[in-house]
């Protein structure tokens, strides 16, 4: 039988303590979006029967992983009635030293790639008239300065790209309708 003195034991379980480090967790906030709630009508699209403002909601992100190179950021309408959800906002090659979008300009550098629309742009949410769907706002921290996008790739093939340098996300899903 082995016999431990007190003070070896102590020593054991503090060296164990001492090398974990607790790191604070990726997130994504917006003074305009609840998680789980309803968008306000001045962020709805105006188009397909919506007749919102089409405003982008400020984004802010923290405590993004130490190797991130550029940030990346998405809206997709998980209910979408394509077989495939639809995507509404997609920007790419966000500075590394950004952590915050406006409702009116991006980060000098940042692109912004083609939606399900076939054309670049933010297309605020717009279900159908009647449905009720969920969007999910979401921040990629990647691991390259430049996403190697083809120009006028889809955004499909955009997200095959984010998912290859995803270093970590953080969302906020909310709804939109039924209107």
């Amino acid at each position: 039988m082995v016999n431990f003195s007190n003070s070896a034991v102590t020593l054991l379980i503090s060296g164990l303590f001492s090398s974990v480090s607790f790191a604070a967790e990726f997130s994504l906030s917006s003074p305009d979006l609840q998680p789980g709630q309803a968008i306000k009508s001045e962020q709805y699209w105006n188009s397909f029967g919506c007749q919102g403002g089409n405003v982008r909601p400020q984004l802010k992100w923290q405590n993004a992983p130490k190797k991130a190179k550029s940030f990346a950021v998405t809206v997709y309408d998980n209910d979408a009635p394509t077989g495939s959800g639809f995507w509404h906002w997609v920007v790419h090659d966000i500075p590394f030293t950004s952590n915050s979008l406006s409702s009116t300009t991006l980060p000098k550098g940042a692109i912004e790639g083609n939606t399900d629309m076939g054309k670049p742009g933010y297309f605020g949410p717009c279900p159908p008239e009647g449905r009720k769907h969920s969007y999910t706002y979401k921040v990629y921290a990647l691991d390259v300065e430049k996403l190697a996008v083809p120009q006028g790739a889809t955004s499909a093939l955009t997200g095959f790209f984010l998912h290859q340098h995803s270093l970590q996300t953080a969302e906020i899903t909310v709804t939109a309708g039924p209107r």
